[in-house]
């Protein structure tokens, strides 16, 4: 076995008169550096988590100081252990539901104990790494248990805000609701009312004040608000109890039945860790739509997050606080705060720190009602209409209310129980059913297939065919994407049957004319690059206009395999391969996509357009701004024209459509963000470089003179030129491309509608270039010297 020796390190420049090597001067310590964007998000964190954490444990009726506890070390464990950098962690609504329970059917000391166990168990998950798979729980099914937990945070804290005190269930608290009204007691009553007035109202200051008054958070101003009135008001109410800290109770051995405390430790880990996954997953999305960013923030490691969440419960849990989990609220206010590192989370833990020991006398002026009045707010909140529209839309509303009733009548575990089997049986339910359909038109016979093509549809399918005459024409459509080989061998046997008999048979896909592969194809797997197994076809989704060749129909003869690029029809028949595009595509869209989004256009014509955002992009045919954006229907307000030029207002430029537009969508439709998007090979910047400025002034020409700024800008000595992450511009005209975006983001800020937006901080302005070639997407950061356009790479969509 070899031993360690210590060797020196050679330097070849540089010998001593004997000629022995010497090593380098070991590097100076790095001092350690807190970043000022950091210390001033940590403080507004803080601002927030303070009233929260005691509002929490009031919720759950654990010691307030328990509270204060877990979102000490939330800030501190799990700032320095978890995998998301800018995820605040601490005692977290959703958890008081769970909380409240353990408490009142264990007691403290083994809900403390319960705790602990929790994060053992999530540091073994988080070993196994096995944290991406609580993404695949059904957002139906999160979003329902946060409404039912929502709902009877709400209900409980209804109470104490009208002066009583909640009972244990949601039921027990409706029944006494009445009687609870008939004893409203008003100073309760007054300060609640005040601390939601102020929580409501400090958001919504207009003008210059109120973007100074709003850096102060409402939960903070609502609180402190209340308590200075009932202060002055000399108001008799239950406040602030917070014993000494000598007196703390810790965690104890857990007490009970085994099972009891098994479910329990499952509930608390379940909510504790879908809660704090998916709050990383969003920090992502928020850092990554957060402009400007002066370093790179590193995207969540979901197992190192699990892992730091749960030494946080151990450690909390045997402090004597409440779980531990990411909280949305406090971590949306970290990122929007300026927060660059993990610096921020941990500092507002020592921050809570030093609240606990030194003020203890201010906090124990704090009404409990107000506090009350905090959480039920926070409880309305988690019932969010933007989640019950999506789940609509998705149409999964029977995953989403009878997780909510589930947990609002039984408890979280049974709830999420509930809906996950309620969401496996639509999930079966959607791969049986088929519907299939036979109809004659014009002497052909059509048999629609919708949904999945199982063996439980083969007999529904056969009445079907056999429905059509022998040696008749048919047409089978098969709009789904998935066929397994029972019923591949019974379309097969049939049609080979039906062929046989002097009748032809054309199988089309989900695109009108679309013919599907083989049976080779479908039977081995194996299919030719850009063509998918399942549907054989080497059409890509947008090449319809283009006269594409789809090669090889489905089951038939070689000379039934006629395509779009074969010789034209003479008769010019509506099936001739040179029939309109136009109204082929129409067609296609009538038969196919019309039936799958006639409801939602129905929703977008009843309550109108409400875009969020407007998208500013060239003419170029090959940009495709619904697919690049990944966005649908109403989601966007798009104004396109050659060269993606804002005219600077009062431009002699003969045409004000696009000055129209942005006024349009910053003062009628509120868009909150403006991107203008360059692209690759964009001709109108081809035409800047090469255009001879003393030819005849055609209308392109006058148009184009809108973006002479940006060739001026590019050509300018001594000014950084935009580029790309990763590689220098291509060559000139993709280096004007670039400069182009940005300078028609300053032409953007020149408009008053614009600049109204930007000063109310209601308005975003973001740059966008898109390779074509590369089918990349580069999104503009930086300041206004030396901005980067950053690739937007494929996992940072993954959620």
């Amino acid at each position: 076995m070899s031993a360690c020796v210590p060797t020196r390190t050679t330097d070849p420049t540089h010998t001593d008169p004997g000629h022995q090597s010497h090593s380098p001067p070991p590097p100076r310590p790095r001092r350690f550096r807190i970043a000022g964007a950091d210390v001033s998000a940590s403080i507004a964190v803080f601002l927030i988590a303070l009233p929260l954490s005691l509002g929490i444990a009031l919720a759950t009726g654990a010691p307030l100081q328990a509270g204060l506890v877990a979102a000490a070390v939330g800030g501190l464990v799990v700032g320095r252990l978890g995998g998301s950098p800018l995820q605040v962690s601490g005692p977290a609504a959703g958890l008081t539901v769970v909380t409240a329970e353990l408490i009142q059917r264990y007691g403290w000391r083994t809900t403390c104990a319960i705790t602990v166990l929790a994060g053992v168990t999530q540091i073994a998950l988080g070993c196994l790494r096995v944290a991406r798979t609580a993404l695949a729980v059904s957002p139906a099914i999160v979003h329902g248990m946060l409404a039912g937990i929502g709902v009877t945070i709400a209900v409980a804290q209804l109470h104490i805000v009208l002066g009583g005190t909640p009972q244990s269930s949601v039921p027990d608290n409706l029944r006494a609701l009445p009687a609870q009204l008939a004893e409203v007691r008003p100073a309760s009553l007054t300060v609640s009312a005040l601390t939601l007035a102020l929580l409501l109202l400090w958001p919504r200051i207009p003008g210059r004040p109120g973007r100074l008054l709003r850096r102060i958070p409402a939960a903070l101003v609502a609180v402190t608000g209340a308590t200075l009135a009932a202060s002055l008001a000399g108001l008799r109410l239950p406040k602030v109890d917070l014993p000494s800290w000598s007196s703390h109770a810790l965690a104890g051995l857990p007490e009970g039945p085994v099972l009891g405390i098994l479910a329990a430790v499952l509930t608390t880990t379940l909510v504790c860790s879908v809660q704090s996954l998916l709050g990383a997953v969003a920090a992502d999305k928020l850092v990554a739509g957060r402009p400007g960013l002066p370093v790179r923030v590193s995207r969540s490691g979901l197992d190192r997050e699990l892992l730091g969440q749960g030494a946080a419960n151990i450690v909390s849990g045997g402090l004597g606080g409440l779980p531990v989990a990411g909280v949305a609220v406090r971590t949306s206010a970290n990122v929007h705060a300026g927060a660059v590192s993990r610096n921020s989370t941990m500092l507002h833990g020592v921050l809570v720190v030093i609240a606990a020991l030194l003020l203890v006398p201010l906090l124990e002026l704090i009404p409990l009602a107000s506090l009350a009045a905090l959480v039920m707010a926070v409880g309305i909140q988690m019932v969010s209409l933007h989640h019950i529209r999506t789940v609509t839309r998705h149409r999964e509303v029977a995953v989403y209310a009878v997780t909510t009733t589930g947990v609002v009548f039984l408890g979280v575990l049974e709830g999420v129980l509930l809906g996950i089997a309620v969401a496996v049986g639509v999930s079966l339910h959607r791969l049986a059913r088929t519907r299939i359909t036979h109809d004659e038109q014009e002497g052909v016979h059509h048999v629609h297939v919708r949904g999945q093509l199982t063996f439980l549809a083969v007999p529904r399918l056969s009445r079907a065919l056999h429905l059509v005459p022998q040696g008749a024409p048919v047409v089978v459509e098969l709009d789904g994407s998935f066929m397994d080989h029972a019923a591949y061998e019974s379309l097969q046997d049939w049609q080979n049957s039906h062929t046989a008999h002097g009748g032809s048979v054309e199988l089309t896909g989900r695109r009108a004319g679309v013919r599907i592969a083989g049976p080779e194809a479908l039977a081995t797997g194996h299919a030719e690059p850009g063509e998918s197994a399942t549907t054989g076809c080497r059409c890509r989704p947008w090449t319809p206009w283009r006269n594409h060749q789809c090669e090889g129909p489905l089951f038939a003869p070689e000379s039934e395999a006629r395509t779009d690029g074969d010789e034209a029809d003479p008769a010019g028949s509506a099936h001739g391969p040179r029939r309109h595009e136009l109204a082929r595509g129409i067609s296609a869209f009538q038969r196919h996509t019309a039936p799958l989004v006639r409801g939602e256009l129905a929703r977008l014509a009843r309550e109108g357009q409400q875009p969020s955002q407007l998208f500013l992009t060239c003419a170029d045919s090959r940009l495709v701004t619904s697919m690049i954006t990944s966005s649908g229907p109403g989601d966007l307000f798009v104004v396109r024209n050659v060269g993606n030029l804002v005219p600077l207002p009062g431009a002699e430029s003969g045409d004000d459509s696009v000055a129209a537009a942005i006024e349009y969508a910053v003062d009628v439709l509120k868009v909150r963000s403006i991107t203008v998007c360059g692209h690759s090979g964009c001709g109108a910047m081809q035409a800047l470089l090469t255009s001879d400025p003393s030819g005849a002034p055609t209308p392109l020409k006058r148009w184009l003179r809108h973006g002479l700024p940006s060739l001026e800008r590019m050509a300018e000595d001594g000014r950084a030129r935009p580029s790309l992450t990763g590689r220098a511009p291509a060559d000139a005209v993709e280096q004007l491309c670039l400069t182009n975006v940005v300078q028609q983001l300053e032409h953007l800020r020149a408009h008053d509608s614009v600049v109204r937006a930007l000063g109310a901080g209601e308005l975003e302005l973001h740059g966008m270039y898109f390779h074509v070639g590369e089918a990349q997407a580069y999104l503009l950061t930086g300041a206004d010297q030396g901005q980067v356009f950053d690739h937007v790479r494929a996992a940072d969509l993954v959620v």
